[in-house]
C-alpha cells in the first residue's frame, strides 16, 4: 500500500525522500507529499497524481532542511486530492504526520478532537492522529515519543506512523501495529520506511520493528521501546541486495525483467537443497520427525497469486505426502470456525510478508495451536516473524505490482516442503526424491527455452487485443494456472478473463463462449488419468461454438481443434505449472503493453494489500 519514508542526517532531506518514494512507486498510490522540518516552521507539499507532480510542484522551492517524512498515498478514506494526501498537519502547522493502514475509530477521535475546538481539513483518517498527537506532546513537555506512545494505547486498527515536529527538527518518531516499518542505519544519519528499497542506496543495514514498537531517529541514532516506555534492543540485518537489482536492466518495464529473470529466481531457491543423501534441506522448518508425522492436516493461507501456488500445493503434497490439504483464502479463514489444531500445519504464502488478510488468518490458527510455516521473499516481515518457521523463497526484489518471479518460486517452496515431507512420512525414498529434485533443477533452463521464442506469442497477443474477454481453462495442476492467467490479464489489460476447470465448462460457463471469444487451454500431458484426451474434448466443445482457441501444449503432445499452438517443453504432471504459467505472464503484459495501460504500476492495485 502507501509508501513512507523518513529521514535525519546531514544531507538536504528532499533528495532521500524523493529518491525514496521513488522505489516505493511500485507499491501503488494516487497522491505523494512531504513535510520538511526546519526551525519553528514546516514546510508541506504535496500533490494528488504521480510523484512527477510532487516534484514538479516542489522546482526550486524547498528549504534546506536535514530532516523530513514523505508519502505516498493509496486512497483508503476520502478521494486521492491534494487536500487528501499526506503529510497531515496540526492546527499551528507544526507537527506533521504520515501514516500506513486504517485508523478505524478515528470517527471518533475526530467527534472528540472538533469538541475540543480543533479544525480538520480533509477527509482522511490520519488526520485524526496529527491532531490527537499536537495535544499529547504539549501534555507531555514536548516528548513526541512519549505523545506517540500514548497516543498509540488509543488507536484501533493497523497503521506505521511517522511524525517531525518543528520545535525538534531532527527528531523522527515512528511506530508500527499490523504494518510495516523498518529502520536503516546510515553512518551520520538514519532512516526510516515502509520498505528497504526506499533506503537502499545509502545503507545495507537495517533494524527490524516489533508489534507497538516506538522508534525515535535522529543523525546520532536511534532508539526503540514499546508502549509503556521500556527500552527494547534493536535486531539488526544486513539488506543482502542492491538498488540495481531494483532497476530495469535496459528493460522497458519492470515485469518483463522479472519474467525474465524467473530462470535464475527458480535456480537460487532450490541452490543447497538436496544433501550427498539425497534427503531435501529444510532445517529452518523447525519441525522434528515426530512433529511431521503428527500431522494429521495442512492448511494453506493465501491471497490472490499466492493462493493459486497454494492450490497447486495441494496437489503436490498430497500426492507425495499423503497429507490432507485445504487451500484457503486468509480473507475469509477467520471469519467461520476453522477446525485447526496442535496437528494441523498451516502454510501462509505472502511475496510481502505483510499481507494482512493473510497475517490476521495466521494469527487466528496460532490461537487455536496450530504450527505456522510461512512461505515468504521478504527478509525480517511480520509474517516470518510471527510463524514458528520460515522458507524463504530467493526471487530478489519484486517490483512490478503484478506477481511473476515470486509466484514460481513460491510453487517451488511448496514442492520442496512436499516432498520434505513425504521423506519424512516415508512415502518417497532418498532415489525418488533425487529423480524428482533433478527434474526440478532442469526448470531453469527450460523456463529460459520459452524465454528465447516469445516473440511469436508477443506477436499472437496483439491480434488479440481488441477483444472484451478472455476465458482460460485448465485441468488438474492446470487449473490454478487457468486462473493465475486470467487474474495476470485482469490486473494489467484491465479486461474480462475467467478461469475454470475444464471439466466445469458443461455446467454453466460455455454459456459465455459466443463467436470469436478468444480460449486459452493449458492441455495436460503424461498424467495418469488421460486428461489430455478430457481437455482435448472441452477444446472441440468451445471451438464448436466459435471460440478462437489457443492451446499451450508440450512438445510431443498431439493437438487437434487449436487455432494456435505454444509449445513448451516437457516435464512432469506436477512441474508444468512452472512451465506452462510464463506464456500467460507473456500474454498478460503484452496485452496491457499493447492497450496502452501501466504495466508496473496497474490502477487501483498495491504490490503490498496491509489493510483488510
Amino acid at each position: 500500500m502507501c509508501g513512507i519514508v523518513g529521514y535525519s542526517g546531514p544531507q538536504s532531506a528532499v533528495t532521500p525522500l524523493i529518491e525514496g518514494l521513488r522505489h516505493l512507486e511500485y507499491r501503488g498510490y494516487d497522491s505523494a507529499g512531504i513535510a520538511l522540518a526546519t526551525p519553528s516552521k514546516l514546510f508541506i507539499e504535496k500533490r494528488a497524481g504521480k510523484l512527477i507532480n510532487l516534484e514538479l510542484a516542489l522546482g526550486n522551492s524547498a528549504p534546506i532542511a536535514h530532516s523530513g517524512i514523505g508519502h505516498t498515498r493509496w486512497a483508503t478514506h476520502g478521494g486521492p486530492t491534494d487536500r487528501n494526501a499526506h503529510p497531515h498537519v496540526d492546527n499551528e502547522g507544526k507537527l506533521a504526520v504520515i501514516h500506513n493502514g486504517i485508523i478505524e475509530n478515528y470517527t471518533q477521535l475526530r467527534e472528540e478532537l472538533e469538541s475540543r475546538g480543533h479544525i480538520f481539513e480533509s477527509e482522511t483518517d490520519t488526520e485524526s492522529v496529527s491532531h490527537l498527537l499536537s495535544d499529547l506532546r504539549k501534555a507531555h513537555g514536548g516528548d513526541l515519543a512519549a505523545a506517540m506512545r500514548e497516543a498509540v494505547k488509543s488507536l484501533r486498527g493497523s497503521f506505521t506512523l511517522l511524525a517531525i515536529h518543528a520545535d525538534a527538527p531532527e527528531v523522527i518518531v515512528g511506530v508500527r501495529r499490523n504494518s510495516p516499518l523498518v529502520v536503516g542505519l546510515g553512518n551520520g544519519e538514519n532512516f526510516l520506511a515502509s520498505d528497504v528499497a526506499a533506503f537502499i542506496d545509502y545503507t545495507k543495514r537495517a533494524v527490524e520493528l516489533g508489534q507497538d514498537q516506538v522508534v525515535t531517529i535522529t543523525p546520532e541514532g536511534i532508539s526503540i521501546t514499546d508502549l509503556d516506555g521500556n527500552a527494547v534492543t534493536p535486531r539488526e540485518y544486513e539488506i543482502t541486495w542492491d538498488s540495481s537489482a531494483a532497476q530495469k536492466g535496459g528493460f522497458k518495464h519492470f515485469m518483463l525483467k522479472e519474467i525474465f529473470e524467473q530462470p535464475k529466481a527458480v535456480a537460487d531457491t532450490l541452490l543447497g537443497r538436496l544433501s550427498a543423501e539425497n534427503k531435501i534441506q529444510m532445517d529452518e522448518l523447525n519441525l522434528t520427525t515426530e512433529d511431521i508425522r503428527a500431522i494429521k492436516k495442512i492448511v494453506v493461507l493465501a491471497c490472490g497469486t499466492a493462493f493459486h501456488a497454494g492450490m497447486i500445493a495441494k496437489y503436490a503434497i498430497e500426492k507425495w505426502a499423503g497429507i490432507d490439504v485445504e487451500v484457503e483464502l486468509a480473507s475469509e479463514f477467520r471469519y467461520r470456525d476453522p477446525l485447526v489444531d496442535r496437528n494441523t500445519l498451516v502454510i501462509a504464502i505472502s511475496q510481502s510478508g505483510e499481507t494482512m488478510d493473510t497475517l490476521m488468518a495466521l494469527r487466528h490458527a496460532k490461537s487455536s495451536g496450530a504450527r505456522i510455516l510461512a512461505i515468504c521473499n521478504t527478509n525480517s516481515s511480520t509474517i516470518p516473524r510471527e510463524s514458528d518457521a520460515v522458507l524463504y523463497t530467493h526471487a530478489g526484489p519484486e517490483i512490478a505490482v503484478a506477481s511473476t518471479k515470486a509466484f514460481l518460486t513460491q510453487i517451488i517452496a511448496v514442492y520442496l516442503i512436499g516432498l520434505h515431507l513425504a521423506q519424512t512420512v516415508g512415502r518417497l525414498t532418498g532415489e525418488e526424491v533425487r529423480e524428482l529434485f533433478y527434474e526440478m533443477t532442469e526448470l531453469p533452463a527450460k523456463i529460459e527455452q520459452i524465454l528465447e521464442t516469445v516473440e511469436p506469442l508477443r506477436e499472437l497477443t496483439r491480434g488479440f487485443a481488441q477483444s472484451t474477454s478472455v476465458l482460460f481453462l485448465g485441468r488438474h495442476v492446470g487449473f490454478p494456472v487457468a486462473l493465475e492467467g486470467a487474474l495476470k490479464l485482469k490486473e494489467l489489460a484491465y479486461m474480462h478473463a475467467e478461469g475454470f476447470a475444464g471439466g466445469e465448462l458443461k455446467h454453466g460457463p460455455i454459456a459465455l463462449i459466443e463467436n470469436g471469444t478468444p480460449v486459452i487451454a493449458i492441455l495436460p500431458f503424461g498424467h495418469e488419468h488421460g486428461l489430455d484426451e478430457k481437455m482435448l474434448s472441452n477444446i472441440q466443445e468451445v471451438k464448436a461454438r466459435g471460440a478462437r482457441v489457443i492451446v499451450i501444449a508440450q512438445e510431443g503432445a498431439n493437438v487437434v481443434g487449436a487455432e494456435h499452438v505454444i509449445r513448451i517443453p516437457s516435464a512432469p504432471a506436477l512441474f508444468q505449472p512452472i512451465l506452462a504459467t510464463v506464456p500467460l505472464q507473456v500474454f498478460a503484459y503484452e496485452m496491457a503493453v499493447t492497450r496502452g495501460n501501466d504495466v508496473d504500476q496497474p490502477r487501483n492495485l498495491a504490490k503490498s494489500v496491509t489493510v483488510e
